[in-house]
């Protein structure tokens, strides 16, 4: 549950520091990591598979509640690092096998998945303190450099490099400004 204290810092700063108490209960994002980073950690760990397997059938159970009620997927084997932020609750997809870095803020309809055919198909690679804008989609074998940003309604299905900002359909680099002031 290391991870998830993390999580919970970052919201009380962006909240000016409300109390944890008061986000954990009124926060939906919140609700989602705490489910997540429970199972994930459950998943990762060295249990008996007798001991592991009904925990993560309960997890699945937990995590599909979790969808219906806030709109939010992320599944216990998507591997997302510290600090995340989920800004806003709501039409949020994370493939299962998505890998997420350190810091990274993402927005309300963001999806993170799988596309692509044959040897191309796969689903994302995203570097730390990366900031994703509302509705966007990462989709593919792709790779997003760390401190980018992913501008809100952007496709991205061709890797980005670090330290740039995207934006379109498809996505292209439009600027050379970085996440900072994001996140």
């Amino acid at each position: 549950m290391k991870l998830f204290l993390t999580d919970l810092k970052k919201y009380k700063y962006y909240s000016q520091n409300k109390s944890s108490v008061v986000l954990f209960l009124t926060t939906q994002g919140l609700w989602a990591l705490f489910v997540y980073r429970f199972f994930n950690a459950v998943y990762r760990s060295r249990y008996n598979a007798i001991v592991k397997k009904p925990i993560l059938v309960l997890g699945v159970m937990c995590q599909k509640w979790i969808e219906i009620v806030t709109s939010i997927s992320l599944p216990y084997s998507a591997q997302i690092g510290s600090s995340f932020y989920i800004g806003h609750f709501g039409g949020i997809i994370i493939n299962s096998q998505a890998i997420i870095g350190d810091n990274c803020n993402i927005s309300q309809g963001v999806t993170i998945g799988v596309s692509g055919r044959t040897k191309n198909r796969g689903v994302p690679i995203i570097g730390h303190k990366v900031y994703i804008g509302a509705n966007a989609v990462i989709a593919g074998k792709i790779n997003i450099g760390d401190c980018c940003v992913v501008a809100a309604n952007s496709l991205v299905v061709s890797s980005v490099p670090a330290n740039r900002t995207v934006m379109g359909v498809p996505a292209e680099v439009v600027s050379e400004n970085t996440s900072n002031g994001y996140i």
